[in-house]
Formats: structure tokens, sequence, C-alpha cells
């Protein structure tokens, strides 16, 4: 694998909004499900106006929600940084422009009641009934994005699984706290199994994914540079994730953790009671498909692989016999021990040689700490990875320095 073409390292970022109400006489705030609605017409006064528009404006899973990125990457100079955050405040002047009265655009990774009665406006009641894409007790069909793609995954990750998500999170003890702290949902069965005492019991898709963060992707000047710059921001996500941590409210309830990590982890987590090593029959995958990093891909980071890595050995062998270095080969070998979650019909015939939407099927289902992006096919853009374990603060000032 070589690179295409002599390229200028660039960056960008992305960062995620909620759209906010502001209920003042009643002193309540919801979350407003117009995001559709916001993003269309971001984009018919942006990007199809001016293909040059200083931002973009994409869908997210929340129907409250949207990402906003710059119109163009970043360049490679010192002198760029200074533009970061004048960039951010100029999405933020943008968005806020088309939104109603008491409403407002918000960086926050959580929404303190997300998943509480009414925390949507207009309100929607949840519908724990199987026809469903989440059957969540707590978590409205209506609050996720109305692509198809969105009510597909939360569909699918549930029923591959056989059984909803779980998520439990430590609930924050202080003198007026129950103990022990015990919720009780006579109603759901698969509630009464899963939920844990002293924890705040979650079961959807939109308690991980519904919430915020922020994203930065680099675009290297070949594929070593990328390999080696991979392996070393994997070293730091840690640190980055405690450093942006912002998110100890869930379900209205004060936690005992302050990072959203663990909670978007278990929230899309589809694996078989197989896979979590809870019966035997198939190969275990020990972590949820949104996770850490599993192996280092550079030449100086290969002595640090020593935990046990699951592949699809087919695929591996395949990539050796044409000529894919072992660290790379295992790597992609890796991502394929996952299965597709949502495959559309007009995607299922496409030439390979041209198109890489099979590979991005899987590796765009596969969110890890880092992303490896290979170039697209037919594309001058260069190898780039994706630095993705930050959450999103509050003040513009923190986010443009993180």
């Amino acid at each position: 694998m070589v690179n295409p073409s002599p390229v200028q390292a660039n960056s960008d970022h992305r960062v995620e909004y909620m759209l906010v109400s502001f209920d003042h006489e009643n002193r309540k705030v919801q979350l407003v499900l117009s995001g559709e609605d916001v993003l269309e017409t971001l984009q018919e006064k942006g990007e199809r106006t001016n293909p040059n528009h200083p931002t973009l404006w994409r869908p997210e899973y929340g129907s409250y929600m949207i990402e906003g990125t710059p119109g163009q990457p970043y360049g490679g100079t010192m002198s760029e940084f200074n533009t970061v955050e004048d960039n951010m405040r100029k999405r933020r002047k943008e968005a806020t422009s088309v939104l109603g009265e008491n409403q407002a655009l918000c960086t926050i990774t959580s929404f303190p009641r997300l998943g509480c009665p009414g925390f949507t406006l207009p309100e929607h009641n949840p519908n724990p009934e199987e026809g469903g894409a989440s059957k969540s007790l707590f978590f409205p069909d209506e609050a996720i994005n109305k692509h198809p793609r969105f009510a597909t995954l939360t569909r699918n990750i549930r029923h591959r699984r056989g059984e909803k998500v779980v998520i439990n999170v430590p609930i924050f003890k202080d003198k007026n706290t129950p103990s022990p702290f015990v919720e009780t949902f006579p109603e759901d069965e698969e509630a009464a199994r899963a939920s844990k005492p002293d924890h705040i019991y979650m079961d959807a898709m939109g308690f991980g994914m519904g919430n915020c963060c922020l994203q930065v992707t680099f675009q290297a000047c070949s594929i070593c540079e990328a390999r080696y710059l991979y392996d070393q921001l994997a070293t730091i996500c840690p640190i980055v994730m405690a450093l942006s941590a912002a998110s100890p409210f869930y379900r209205g309830y004060v936690s005992d953790i302050d990072c959203r990590w663990g909670v978007i982890s278990a929230s899309v987590d589809d694996r078989t009671r197989e896979e979590r090593g809870l019966e035997k029959n198939r190969f275990r995958i020990s972590k949820s498909r949104y996770d850490s990093i599993d192996s280092y891909l550079s030449k100086c980071g290969e002595k640090y692989n020593d935990i046990d890595l699951t592949i699809d050995k087919e695929i591996y062998e395949q990539l050796l016999r044409e000529g894919i270095d072992h660290l790379l080969a295992q790597h992609v070998a890796h991502l394929f021990i996952r299965d597709p979650l949502t495959l559309f019909e007009e995607k299922i015939h496409l030439d390979d040689a041209n198109e890489s939407d099979h590979f991005e099927n899987i590796q765009s289902t596969n969110w890890q700490t880092m992303r490896f992006k290979p170039p697209p096919p037919n594309s001058d853009i260069g190898w780039r990875v994706e630095f993705r374990p930050m959450e999103v603060r509050h003040m513009l000032r923190l986010r443009s320095s993180l």
C-alpha cells in the first residue's frame, strides 16, 4: 500500500450539538426534536449555495442533534491553530440564527434528564413494544433521527444481541441517597433482570449515541506517518478522555462517573451471549464494538502488542497473500470479526475496485478510540487517523484548546 500522491498534512474537527428549549416560566428545559429541519435549513443556506462555505452540517443520532465541521480542512502550519476558535464561533452563530424563540445550541456531552418523562419537545412517551426500534422503557423512538440508518442500527444491535442493551452506571451516594438504591421494573422482566442495585439502569442505544463529543481527524503525508501517528495518539486517549470528562448525569440522577465512554460502549454492544463468553459456541469477543483499540500499527509499536487479538483468520490470510504486512492485516482482520449492522439494497452489488462502501460498512461501525482511515478509491484524500475519545465542553475556548 502506497500513498496515492504527495499530500499536505491537514486536519479537521467535528463538534456535536444539542438543540435545547428553555421554558423560563416553568423552569423546564427540553431537547427539541427539530434536528432534521435545522439541518436542512443550514445546508440550504450554506454548502448548497456556496461549495466553499466555511461550515458543513451533518445529521447525528438524535433528532435533537446536529454535527458541525469546518467547510475546508485546516492546513498543516502552526498559524492554522488561530482559526479553530473562530470557525467554532461561526458555526454556533450560524446554527443559532435558524433556531426558534427560547431555543439554544448547546455543547453538553450528556443531557442530564435524557430518558426522564417529558424530556423532549414535543413530548413523546416511550413504547417498549417489539415493533419499535429501541423497545426502551425511557427513550422514545421519536428522539432518534429519521434517517433510516439510525433506527436500523438501533433495531439490529438489539436483534443481534438477542435482548436489549444493558447499561448500568453506579449512582453517586451522599447522605440523602437510599442505600441500597434500587429501581424496580415489574412491567418489564428483561429490565428487572438486567438492572443492578446502586446503579442507574438504561436500556437503549440513545443513552450513548444520543450524547455529544468532539472528534479530530488528521491527514498524514504517508501511510507510515499515519500508522505512527495512530500509535502515538492511542497512548494519550485515556489522558485526554479524563481531561475532557464532562458527563456525570444520567436519566436525571447524579452518577459516580464523569465520562460517557462506558455508557456509549454498552449502548451499542451487539455481542451475543456466546461472544460475551456466557455460553460456549463461538469465539469470544472481549469488548464492545465501541471501545479502546486492540493493537498498534507501526513497526516501533509492534513490541507492545501483548494482548490476545481475536481475528477473522480467512481475511487475515487473504490480506497476507495480497502483500499486506502482518500488523495491518491483523488490524483489518480484527475489525471484520464484527457483522454488518446495516446494509441497504442498493449497496449490495458494488465494484470493490472503485468503491469502498463494503469496507466502510464494517469500518464505520467499529467505534474505537482511534480510527485508521485508508484513502477512498479515486480520490486525492490521503491516509488519515481519527482521534475519538474526547467529550465536548460547554465553553468555546475549552473546546478549541482540546
